[in-house]
């Protein structure tokens, strides 16, 4: 899978001849990519619950009287923020100066020269987990500096599986199984199986994509074509409907976003959840806030066919074409990216480092034990489709999948319907 992830970013992010306009250009007409002007800038990102930016910002503005930087946050949707940041490119505003990039907008700001290359030599690469770094690329070069990942891992009760006699599942069936133990017990009254996130947004993708993989199908081949058509990926589909179907998952799971997943664990209302590492510190706490504090644990994803494969979450900061004091920038990112800003990032917020000594920490696996499993899910994580038209691409996502959540198309035709309109976006037959 590594491999093919390294042939997808030859091969897959490539402008087509219908995207032309977007990746060509004069010269007259390109935004200056010189890494050059020091001064003010500006910091984008989405909502921070966690508040761990504007504690980065400050740490920054502090050293740096001469070159402070301002934060702006966006909305908490990620559509929202990918729609805010390309309307600023479309404008050539310098508005908008580092961008904090969903890892699977690289191709697509790429190829239309919103953001700028950046010099591998200048940022420590080698340093980081080498799959955060291959989101960073478009035609192998380099157009942001991983700053947080996201594997997603199974949260379980431990109290009750040990109840039961039950070990973490590899497999859905496994799952279903231990559910059918552990909701037997009297501790278990009320409870239901298993939640991820199935509202129609960008985590419906991400889940959809995990079960595909997890069957041993893909959306797309390492060539960028459509191959979703598949019983592999039927098999995968098949899985989240049937889940909704017999109840594995709770029918107001439709609902479900990361909060609600979170709340519906931490309430003792699911025996399982797949879910980001960030509701690893929700869970954890003992202030009375999760009722499941000291009682669970985490695993891999089990898979439909095997173990479980995660998509592949995560954040690069990027600089925009059109912004002024790039230097500035660079360096700014150079200080976001360090060591020390991402032990506050997992500290503040539990958001997975991209640097691989971080995981490898002792006194980090001490306070963190769950690093290793996040780790090797990074690791082993595959990306969502790495295509330029990736925001046209996940809404057909979302909406055939949701419609077969839904019980409004059979899993064969919205399978079909979506490989269809898949090859009319990537211009690939």
């Amino acid at each position: 899978m590594r491999q093919r992830n390294r042939l997808a970013i030859a091969a897959v992010l490539t402008c087509t001849a219908a995207l032309t306009a977007g990746c060509g250009g004069s010269a007259t007409n390109e935004p200056s990519a010189a890494l050059e002007g020091r001064g003010p800038i500006t910091f984008v990102a989405g909502k921070d619950e966690e508040s761990v930016n504007p504690k980065i910002v400050e740490a920054w503005n502090k050293a740096h009287p001469d070159e402070q930087v301002r934060f702006i946050e966006l909305s908490s949707s990620a559509d929202d923020q990918r729609q805010q940041m390309v309307q600023n490119a479309q404008t050539k505003s310098d508005a908008f100066t580092v961008l904090d990039l969903d890892n699977v907008w690289t191709a697509e700001f790429a190829a239309n020269r919103w953001i700028t290359a950046l010099p591998r030599e200048q940022f420590g690469i080698d340093e980081f987990v080498p799959t955060t770094v291959e989101t960073s690329l478009y035609r192998d070069r380099l157009y942001g500096v991983p700053a947080t990942s996201d594997g997603a891992m199974l949260y379980f009760r431990k109290d009750l599986l040990a109840k039961a006699g039950a070990q973490p599942p590899t497999t859905w069936d496994e799952m279903r199984q231990t559910c059918d133990k552990v909701l037997a017990l009297p501790e278990a009254a009320g409870m239901s199986c298993f939640a991820g996130q199935y509202e129609k947004y960008e985590g419906l993708t991400v889940n959809f994509a995990e079960a595909v993989h997890g069957a041993g199908g893909v959306i797309t081949d390492p060539n960028g074509k459509p191959n979703v058509n598949t019983p592999e990926a039927k098999r995968g589909l098949d899985a989240l409907v049937e889940g909704f179907r017999s109840g594995t998952i709770p029918r107001d799971a439709i609902t479900f976003k990361e909060t609600e997943t979170r709340r519906a664990f931490m309430e003792g209302k699911i025996v399982f959840s797949r879910a980001w590492p960030n509701q690893y510190s929700h869970a954890a706490k003992t202030d009375g806030s999760s009722g499941v504090a000291g009682k669970f644990d985490v695993a891999p994803l089990p898979g439909v066919a095997g173990p479980g494969v995660s998509s592949l979450g995560g954040h690069s900061l990027a600089i925009s074409s059109f912004a002024k004091n790039k230097a500035t920038a660079v360096d700014f990112i150079k200080f976001s990216t360090a060591p020390e800003q991402q032990r506050l990032r997992l500290d503040q917020g539990s958001l997975a480092p991209t640097r691989s000594a971080l995981y490898d920490d002792p006194s980090m696996q001490a306070k963190y034990p769950y690093l290793p499993l996040l780790k090797r899910s990074i690791e082993g994580a595959e990306p969502r489709p790495r295509v330029v038209k990736y925001g046209e691409v996940t809404d057909v996502i979302q909406e055939h999948v949701y419609a077969a959540l839904h019980g409004e198309k059979s899993s064969e035709q919205a399978l079909a319907d979506l490989q269809a309109r898949l090859q009319e976006l990537t211009g690939q037959q």
